[in-house]
Protein backbone atom coordinates (compact mmCIF):
# COMPACT_ATOMS: atom_id res chain seq x y z
CA UNK A 1 0.00 0.00 0.00
CA UNK A 2 2.05 2.72 -1.26
CA UNK A 3 -0.45 5.82 -0.52
CA UNK A 4 -0.74 8.66 2.18
CA UNK A 5 -2.22 7.36 4.91
CA UNK A 6 -3.74 10.71 5.38
CA UNK A 7 -5.59 11.42 2.32
CA UNK A 8 -8.23 9.02 4.44
CA UNK A 9 -11.51 11.04 5.15
CA UNK A 10 -11.86 11.44 8.92
CA UNK A 11 -14.41 8.48 10.41
CA UNK A 12 -17.85 10.28 10.54
CA UNK A 13 -18.69 7.52 12.91
CA UNK A 14 -15.85 8.51 15.45
CA UNK A 15 -16.47 12.12 15.54
CA UNK A 16 -20.15 12.08 15.65
CA UNK A 17 -19.34 9.71 18.95
CA UNK A 18 -16.96 11.72 20.50
CA UNK A 19 -19.25 14.65 19.71
CA UNK A 20 -21.83 13.56 21.94
CA UNK A 21 -19.64 13.81 24.73
CA UNK A 22 -18.67 17.22 24.14
CA UNK A 23 -15.23 15.99 22.22
CA UNK A 24 -13.31 16.60 19.40
CA UNK A 25 -11.95 14.22 17.28
CA UNK A 26 -8.74 15.77 15.11
CA UNK A 27 -6.77 14.07 12.09
CA UNK A 28 -3.70 16.13 12.82
CA UNK A 29 -1.68 17.98 10.43
CA UNK A 30 2.40 16.46 10.29
CA UNK A 31 2.98 20.64 9.50
CA UNK A 32 1.45 21.68 12.78
CA UNK A 33 4.30 21.46 15.28
CA UNK A 34 2.77 22.66 18.14
CA UNK A 35 -0.12 20.41 17.95
CA UNK A 36 1.81 17.50 16.97
CA UNK A 37 4.44 18.52 19.80
CA UNK A 38 1.47 18.37 22.05
CA UNK A 39 0.31 15.28 20.99
CA UNK A 40 3.64 13.50 21.63
CA UNK A 41 3.31 15.12 25.02
CA UNK A 42 -0.04 13.44 26.03
CA UNK A 43 1.21 10.03 24.57
CA UNK A 44 4.01 10.11 26.40
CA UNK A 45 1.51 11.18 29.92
CA UNK A 46 -0.66 8.43 28.59
CA UNK A 47 2.23 5.26 28.91
CA UNK A 48 3.84 6.91 31.82
CA UNK A 49 6.98 7.85 30.54
CA UNK A 50 8.77 11.05 31.93
CA UNK A 51 8.79 14.40 30.13
CA UNK A 52 10.23 14.20 26.67
CA UNK A 53 13.43 15.81 26.53
CA UNK A 54 13.84 17.46 22.71
CA UNK A 55 16.65 15.12 21.31
CA UNK A 56 13.46 12.62 22.03
CA UNK A 57 10.47 15.31 21.24
CA UNK A 58 12.53 15.60 17.72
CA UNK A 59 12.28 11.45 16.80
CA UNK A 60 9.01 11.61 18.23
CA UNK A 61 7.83 14.17 15.65
CA UNK A 62 9.48 12.47 12.66
CA UNK A 63 8.13 9.05 13.33
CA UNK A 64 4.60 10.94 14.16
CA UNK A 65 5.31 12.61 10.99
CA UNK A 66 5.20 9.13 8.45
CA UNK A 67 1.70 8.09 10.31
CA UNK A 68 -1.71 8.90 10.28
CA UNK A 69 -2.24 10.78 13.87
CA UNK A 70 -5.45 11.28 15.47
CA UNK A 71 -5.97 13.41 18.93
CA UNK A 72 -8.94 13.79 20.87
CA UNK A 73 -9.52 17.03 22.41
CA UNK A 74 -12.15 18.46 25.16
CA UNK A 75 -12.48 22.31 24.54
CA UNK A 76 -13.32 22.91 28.46
CA UNK A 77 -10.15 21.28 29.80
CA UNK A 78 -7.48 23.48 31.50
CA UNK A 79 -5.09 22.76 28.50
CA UNK A 80 -7.57 22.38 25.54
CA UNK A 81 -4.66 22.04 22.93
CA UNK A 82 -3.20 19.38 24.68
CA UNK A 83 -5.13 15.59 23.32
CA UNK A 84 -6.56 13.31 26.24
CA UNK A 85 -6.64 10.63 23.99
CA UNK A 86 -4.10 9.42 21.36
CA UNK A 87 -3.57 7.26 18.40
CA UNK A 88 -1.75 6.59 15.66
CA UNK A 89 -1.79 4.34 12.64
CA UNK A 90 -0.26 3.20 9.25
CA UNK A 91 -0.02 1.03 6.50
CA UNK A 92 2.36 -1.80 6.83
CA UNK A 93 3.13 -5.45 5.72
CA UNK A 94 2.75 -8.18 7.84
CA UNK A 95 4.58 -11.37 7.14
CA UNK A 96 2.85 -14.74 7.02
CA UNK A 97 3.26 -18.31 6.63
CA UNK A 98 5.49 -19.14 3.37
CA UNK A 99 7.96 -16.25 3.09
CA UNK A 100 4.79 -13.92 1.95
CA UNK A 101 3.79 -10.59 3.04
CA UNK A 102 -0.21 -9.21 3.63
CA UNK A 103 -1.38 -5.73 3.11
CA UNK A 104 -1.60 -4.86 6.90
CA UNK A 105 -2.69 -1.65 9.10
CA UNK A 106 -0.80 -1.14 12.31
CA UNK A 107 -2.59 0.64 15.21
CA UNK A 108 -0.13 2.36 18.32
CA UNK A 109 -0.01 4.89 20.68
CA UNK A 110 -3.49 4.13 21.99
CA UNK A 111 -3.97 6.53 25.03
CA UNK A 112 -7.25 7.96 27.22
CA UNK A 113 -6.26 10.38 29.99
CA UNK A 114 -7.43 9.15 33.39
CA UNK A 115 -9.32 11.98 33.62
CA UNK A 116 -11.79 10.89 31.02
CA UNK A 117 -12.65 7.66 31.29
CA UNK A 118 -16.07 5.91 30.77
CA UNK A 119 -16.68 8.46 27.80
CA UNK A 120 -16.80 5.99 24.62
CA UNK A 121 -13.29 7.33 23.93
CA UNK A 122 -11.38 4.03 23.85
CA UNK A 123 -14.11 2.63 21.37
CA UNK A 124 -14.37 5.56 18.70
CA UNK A 125 -11.03 5.44 18.49
CA UNK A 126 -10.47 2.06 17.91
CA UNK A 127 -13.42 1.28 15.62
CA UNK A 128 -12.04 4.74 13.62
CA UNK A 129 -9.06 2.61 12.83
CA UNK A 130 -10.72 -0.35 11.63
CA UNK A 131 -12.60 2.53 9.16
CA UNK A 132 -9.43 3.67 8.71
CA UNK A 133 -7.51 0.41 7.69
CA UNK A 134 -10.57 -0.67 5.45
CA UNK A 135 -10.47 2.74 3.88
CA UNK A 136 -6.36 1.90 3.21
CA UNK A 137 -7.72 -1.67 1.90
CA UNK A 138 -5.67 -3.79 4.60
CA UNK A 139 -6.32 -7.35 4.70
CA UNK A 140 -6.30 -7.21 8.64
CA UNK A 141 -5.25 -4.74 11.71
CA UNK A 142 -2.70 -5.32 14.47
CA UNK A 143 -1.46 -4.01 17.72
CA UNK A 144 0.64 -4.99 20.04
CA UNK A 145 -0.64 -4.28 23.68
CA UNK A 146 0.04 -3.30 27.55
CA UNK A 147 -3.21 -4.67 28.86
CA UNK A 148 -5.11 -8.16 27.18
CA UNK A 149 -8.34 -7.44 28.10
CA UNK A 150 -9.32 -4.55 25.99
CA UNK A 151 -9.05 -5.62 22.52
CA UNK A 152 -11.00 -8.28 22.45
CA UNK A 153 -14.20 -6.32 22.10
CA UNK A 154 -13.56 -5.25 18.63
CA UNK A 155 -12.17 -8.09 16.92
CA UNK A 156 -8.49 -8.72 17.88
CA UNK A 157 -6.65 -11.47 19.30
CA UNK A 158 -3.44 -12.98 20.26
CA UNK A 159 -1.69 -14.38 17.71
CA UNK A 160 2.44 -14.49 17.68
CA UNK A 161 4.06 -14.60 21.49
CA UNK A 162 7.02 -13.39 22.44
CA UNK A 163 9.60 -14.45 25.66
CA UNK A 164 12.35 -13.44 27.94
CA UNK A 165 15.29 -16.12 26.60
CA UNK A 166 17.99 -16.35 29.26
CA UNK A 167 21.55 -18.04 29.52
CA UNK A 168 23.55 -19.08 32.45
CA UNK A 169 27.08 -18.25 30.91
CA UNK A 170 28.62 -20.36 33.46
CA UNK A 171 26.71 -23.74 32.29
CA UNK A 172 27.51 -22.40 28.11
CA UNK A 173 29.37 -25.19 26.13
CA UNK A 174 28.62 -24.63 22.26
CA UNK A 175 27.80 -27.72 20.74
CA UNK A 176 26.32 -25.72 17.69
CA UNK A 177 28.16 -25.78 14.10
CA UNK A 178 30.70 -23.03 13.06
CA UNK A 179 29.43 -20.88 11.22
CA UNK A 180 31.04 -20.03 8.32
CA UNK A 181 30.92 -16.50 8.13
CA UNK A 182 32.27 -14.04 10.36
CA UNK A 183 31.52 -12.08 13.44
CA UNK A 184 32.69 -8.21 13.69
CA UNK A 185 32.59 -4.82 15.70
CA UNK A 186 31.24 -2.36 13.55
CA UNK A 187 30.47 0.75 14.32
CA UNK A 188 26.61 2.48 14.31
CA UNK A 189 26.80 4.43 11.28
CA UNK A 190 28.70 1.45 9.02
CA UNK A 191 25.43 -0.58 10.15
CA UNK A 192 23.26 1.38 9.53
CA UNK A 193 23.87 1.68 5.71
CA UNK A 194 23.63 -2.34 5.20
CA UNK A 195 20.54 -2.91 8.57
CA UNK A 196 17.50 -2.19 6.11
CA UNK A 197 18.23 -4.80 3.70
CA UNK A 198 19.36 -7.48 6.47
CA UNK A 199 15.74 -6.42 8.49
CA UNK A 200 13.90 -6.87 5.37
CA UNK A 201 14.99 -10.90 4.77
CA UNK A 202 14.71 -11.55 8.52
CA UNK A 203 10.99 -10.25 8.11
CA UNK A 204 10.39 -12.56 5.52
CA UNK A 205 11.02 -15.66 7.31
CA UNK A 206 9.06 -15.33 10.21
CA UNK A 207 5.31 -14.83 10.52
CA UNK A 208 4.00 -12.09 12.60
CA UNK A 209 6.86 -9.75 12.09
CA UNK A 210 6.35 -6.47 10.28
CA UNK A 211 8.09 -4.50 8.24
CA UNK A 212 10.92 -1.90 10.20
CA UNK A 213 10.24 1.51 9.75
CA UNK A 214 13.56 4.02 9.56
CA UNK A 215 13.42 5.34 13.11
CA UNK A 216 13.66 1.99 14.62
CA UNK A 217 16.50 0.98 13.19
CA UNK A 218 17.88 4.28 14.39
CA UNK A 219 16.90 3.94 17.85
CA UNK A 220 18.11 0.35 18.11
CA UNK A 221 21.43 1.23 16.84
CA UNK A 222 21.71 4.03 19.41
CA UNK A 223 21.57 6.50 16.80
CA UNK A 224 18.89 8.90 17.91
CA UNK A 225 20.94 10.29 21.18
CA UNK A 226 24.63 8.85 20.25
CA UNK A 227 25.95 11.24 23.48
CA UNK A 228 23.05 9.48 25.73
CA UNK A 229 24.41 7.22 28.40
CA UNK A 230 21.78 4.51 27.01
CA UNK A 231 23.48 4.83 23.42
CA UNK A 232 26.88 4.95 24.52
CA UNK A 233 26.44 1.75 26.19
CA UNK A 234 25.18 -0.05 22.91
CA UNK A 235 27.79 -2.72 20.95
CA UNK A 236 26.83 -3.12 17.44
CA UNK A 237 28.10 -6.67 16.00
CA UNK A 238 27.44 -7.74 12.30
CA UNK A 239 27.41 -11.09 10.47
CA UNK A 240 29.44 -11.78 7.09
CA UNK A 241 28.47 -14.52 5.52
CA UNK A 242 31.71 -16.87 4.00
CA UNK A 243 30.95 -14.80 0.82
CA UNK A 244 31.33 -11.56 2.68
CA UNK A 245 27.85 -10.86 2.55
CA UNK A 246 26.02 -9.31 5.27
CA UNK A 247 23.76 -10.81 7.17
CA UNK A 248 22.54 -10.39 10.29
CA UNK A 249 23.62 -8.01 13.42
CA UNK A 250 23.24 -7.42 16.95
CA UNK A 251 22.79 -4.53 19.01
CA UNK A 252 23.81 -5.25 22.57
CA UNK A 253 24.85 -3.39 26.29
CA UNK A 254 26.20 -4.75 28.81
CA UNK A 255 24.75 -4.11 32.51
CA UNK A 256 27.27 -4.13 35.62
CA UNK A 257 28.60 -2.43 38.93
CA UNK A 258 31.89 -1.60 38.89
CA UNK A 259 34.51 -4.57 39.36
CA UNK A 260 31.98 -7.38 38.60
CA UNK A 261 30.87 -9.34 35.90
CA UNK A 262 28.39 -7.62 33.64
CA UNK A 263 24.93 -9.49 32.20
CA UNK A 264 24.50 -8.97 28.33
CA UNK A 265 21.31 -7.69 27.74
CA UNK A 266 19.50 -7.42 24.05
CA UNK A 267 16.39 -6.85 22.06
CA UNK A 268 17.89 -6.41 18.31
CA UNK A 269 19.22 -9.56 17.16
CA UNK A 270 18.22 -9.53 13.18
CA UNK A 271 19.17 -12.64 11.28
CA UNK A 272 18.52 -13.30 7.59
CA UNK A 273 19.98 -16.86 8.01
CA UNK A 274 20.32 -19.43 9.82
CA UNK A 275 23.65 -19.11 10.08
CA UNK A 276 23.33 -15.88 11.36
CA UNK A 277 21.52 -16.12 14.08
CA UNK A 278 23.32 -18.85 15.36
CA UNK A 279 26.81 -16.87 15.04
CA UNK A 280 25.35 -13.97 16.55
CA UNK A 281 23.72 -16.24 19.73
CA UNK A 282 27.37 -17.82 19.84
CA UNK A 283 28.97 -14.49 20.17
CA UNK A 284 26.52 -13.22 22.79
CA UNK A 285 26.63 -16.49 24.99
CA UNK A 286 30.85 -17.10 25.13
CA UNK A 287 31.36 -13.69 26.11
CA UNK A 288 34.04 -13.40 28.74
CA UNK A 289 33.52 -11.42 32.82
CA UNK A 290 29.43 -11.85 32.12
CA UNK A 291 27.46 -14.40 34.32
CA UNK A 292 24.80 -14.64 31.74
CA UNK A 293 23.15 -13.05 28.56
CA UNK A 294 19.51 -12.27 28.16
CA UNK A 295 17.46 -11.92 25.04
CA UNK A 296 14.17 -9.29 24.96
CA UNK A 297 11.14 -10.34 23.04
CA UNK A 298 12.38 -13.63 21.20
CA UNK A 299 10.51 -16.47 20.62
CA UNK A 300 8.84 -19.24 22.33
CA UNK A 301 10.73 -21.14 20.00
CA UNK A 302 14.33 -20.71 20.06
CA UNK A 303 16.76 -23.17 18.71
CA UNK A 304 19.46 -21.97 21.41
CA UNK A 305 19.07 -24.96 23.63
CA UNK A 306 19.79 -27.70 21.27
CA UNK A 307 23.00 -25.45 20.31
CA UNK A 308 24.40 -25.92 23.78
CA UNK A 309 25.82 -29.24 25.89
CA UNK A 310 23.37 -28.48 28.64
CA UNK A 311 20.20 -27.12 27.68
CA UNK A 312 18.89 -26.20 31.06
CA UNK A 313 21.24 -23.04 30.47
CA UNK A 314 18.50 -22.10 28.63
CA UNK A 315 15.58 -20.12 30.76
CA UNK A 316 12.15 -18.91 29.04
CA UNK A 317 10.18 -16.78 30.84
CA UNK A 318 8.09 -13.44 30.58
CA UNK A 319 5.99 -14.95 27.64
CA UNK A 320 3.33 -12.57 26.54
CA UNK A 321 0.82 -12.75 24.11
CA UNK A 322 2.62 -9.87 21.97
CA UNK A 323 0.86 -9.71 18.58
CA UNK A 324 -2.64 -9.12 18.28
CA UNK A 325 -3.87 -9.66 14.45
CA UNK A 326 -7.50 -8.50 13.57
CA UNK A 327 -9.37 -10.02 10.33
CA UNK A 328 -10.98 -7.77 8.12
CA UNK A 329 -11.48 -9.14 4.34
CA UNK A 330 -11.30 -12.80 5.08
CA UNK A 331 -10.74 -13.61 1.36
CA UNK A 332 -7.84 -11.29 0.81
CA UNK A 333 -5.97 -12.23 3.98
CA UNK A 334 -6.40 -16.41 3.76
CA UNK A 335 -4.99 -16.34 0.49
CA UNK A 336 -2.21 -14.19 1.05
CA UNK A 337 -0.71 -17.40 3.27
CA UNK A 338 0.66 -20.78 2.53
CA UNK A 339 -0.69 -23.46 4.52
CA UNK A 340 0.92 -26.91 6.08
CA UNK A 341 -1.30 -29.09 4.36
CA UNK A 342 -3.79 -29.73 1.35
CA UNK A 343 -7.73 -29.36 1.77
CA UNK A 344 -10.68 -28.31 1.73
CA UNK A 345 -12.84 -26.03 4.08
CA UNK A 346 -15.67 -23.83 4.92
CA UNK A 347 -15.17 -21.29 7.20
CA UNK A 348 -18.59 -19.30 8.83
CA UNK A 349 -17.06 -16.10 10.37
CA UNK A 350 -19.15 -14.34 12.90
CA UNK A 351 -18.31 -10.64 13.01
CA UNK A 352 -20.14 -8.33 15.55
CA UNK A 353 -18.85 -5.39 13.61
CA UNK A 354 -19.54 -7.07 10.32
CA UNK A 355 -15.95 -6.42 8.37
CA UNK A 356 -15.43 -10.27 8.27
CA UNK A 357 -18.61 -11.48 8.86
CA UNK A 358 -19.36 -14.35 6.25
CA UNK A 359 -19.13 -17.89 5.14
CA UNK A 360 -16.05 -18.72 2.95
CA UNK A 361 -14.44 -21.70 0.97
CA UNK A 362 -11.18 -22.31 1.53
CA UNK A 363 -9.27 -24.37 -1.02
CA UNK A 364 -5.46 -25.29 -0.38
CA UNK A 365 -3.51 -27.44 -3.03
CA UNK A 366 -0.95 -29.71 -2.84
CA UNK A 367 1.56 -26.78 -2.74
CA UNK A 368 0.21 -25.37 0.30
CA UNK A 369 -1.18 -22.30 -2.39
CA UNK A 370 -4.96 -21.20 -1.61
CA UNK A 371 -8.51 -19.79 -3.34
CA UNK A 372 -10.62 -18.76 -1.28
CA UNK A 373 -14.59 -17.55 -2.13
CA UNK A 374 -17.05 -16.24 -0.24
CA UNK A 375 -19.87 -18.46 -0.43
CA UNK A 376 -23.19 -16.27 -1.05
CA UNK A 377 -25.55 -18.34 -0.07
CA UNK A 378 -25.28 -17.92 3.34
CA UNK A 379 -27.87 -20.09 4.45
CA UNK A 380 -27.08 -23.29 2.67
CA UNK A 381 -25.69 -25.91 4.49
CA UNK A 382 -22.17 -26.55 4.55
CA UNK A 383 -21.79 -29.44 2.26
CA UNK A 384 -18.23 -30.38 3.61
CA UNK A 385 -15.33 -30.02 6.36
CA UNK A 386 -15.60 -26.89 7.97
CA UNK A 387 -15.41 -24.75 11.09
CA UNK A 388 -17.76 -22.20 12.88
CA UNK A 389 -15.66 -19.45 14.56
CA UNK A 390 -15.92 -15.76 15.41
CA UNK A 391 -13.36 -13.40 13.73
CA UNK A 392 -11.15 -13.56 17.00
CA UNK A 393 -10.14 -17.07 16.09
CA UNK A 394 -10.08 -16.66 12.88
CA UNK A 395 -7.35 -14.34 13.72
CA UNK A 396 -5.89 -16.34 16.46
CA UNK A 397 -4.82 -19.53 14.24
CA UNK A 398 -4.51 -17.11 11.04
CA UNK A 399 -0.28 -17.37 11.32
CA UNK A 400 -0.34 -20.75 12.58
CA UNK A 401 0.52 -20.11 15.96
CA UNK A 402 -2.52 -21.43 18.04
CA UNK A 403 -4.23 -24.90 16.60
CA UNK A 404 -8.18 -24.77 15.70
CA UNK A 405 -8.31 -28.00 18.34
CA UNK A 406 -6.86 -26.02 21.14
CA UNK A 407 -10.11 -23.60 20.62
CA UNK A 408 -12.17 -25.79 19.76
CA UNK A 409 -11.38 -27.56 23.77
CA UNK A 410 -12.26 -24.17 25.05
CA UNK A 411 -15.60 -24.27 22.66
CA UNK A 412 -14.72 -21.29 20.66
CA UNK A 413 -14.80 -23.52 17.47
CA UNK A 414 -16.66 -25.98 16.50
CA UNK A 415 -16.72 -28.28 13.59
CA UNK A 416 -19.66 -28.45 11.07
CA UNK A 417 -18.68 -31.95 9.98
CA UNK A 418 -16.42 -34.71 11.54
CA UNK A 419 -12.25 -34.63 11.32
CA UNK A 420 -12.26 -30.93 10.24
CA UNK A 421 -10.61 -29.96 13.11
CA UNK A 422 -7.97 -32.55 12.31
CA UNK A 423 -7.66 -31.04 8.55
CA UNK A 424 -8.07 -27.48 10.00
CA UNK A 425 -4.93 -27.95 12.35
CA UNK A 426 -3.09 -29.68 9.20
CA UNK A 427 -4.03 -26.84 7.18
CA UNK A 428 -3.37 -23.71 9.33
CA UNK A 429 -0.13 -25.35 10.20
CA UNK A 430 3.19 -22.96 9.66
CA UNK A 431 6.54 -24.36 9.32
CA UNK A 432 8.12 -21.12 11.67
CA UNK A 433 6.25 -20.36 14.75
CA UNK A 434 5.07 -16.84 14.39
CA UNK A 435 6.83 -14.21 16.31
CA UNK A 436 7.14 -10.58 16.54
CA UNK A 437 10.69 -9.09 18.17
CA UNK A 438 9.21 -5.53 18.13
CA UNK A 439 6.84 -3.05 19.78
CA UNK A 440 5.31 -0.64 17.53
Amino acid sequence: MSFDPRSIPVDPAASAALARHGLEYRLLDPDDRPAMLAWIEAENRGFHHGRPREVDRDYDLSVASERRVHGVYDPAAAHPEVPVATVDGWPTGLSVPGGRSVDAWAVSAVTVSPTHRRRGIARALMEGELANARNAGAAVAMLTVTEATIYGRYGYAPAAKAATVTVDRRRTHWIGPDAPGRVQFVTADELREVAPSIARRSVARTPGEIDRWPGILDRALGRVDPDGDGARRVRTVRYDDEHGQPQGFVAYRIRREPDQPGFVEFDFLVAATDDAERALWRFLVEQDFVSGVRGLLRSIDEPLPWLLEDPRAVTVSDVVDHLWVRILDPVEALTARRYGGAGTLELDVADPLGHARGRFRLVVDERGRAEVERIQDADAAASGPGLRLGVQELGAIYLGGVRPSVLARAARITESAPRSLALADRVFAAERTPHLSIWF
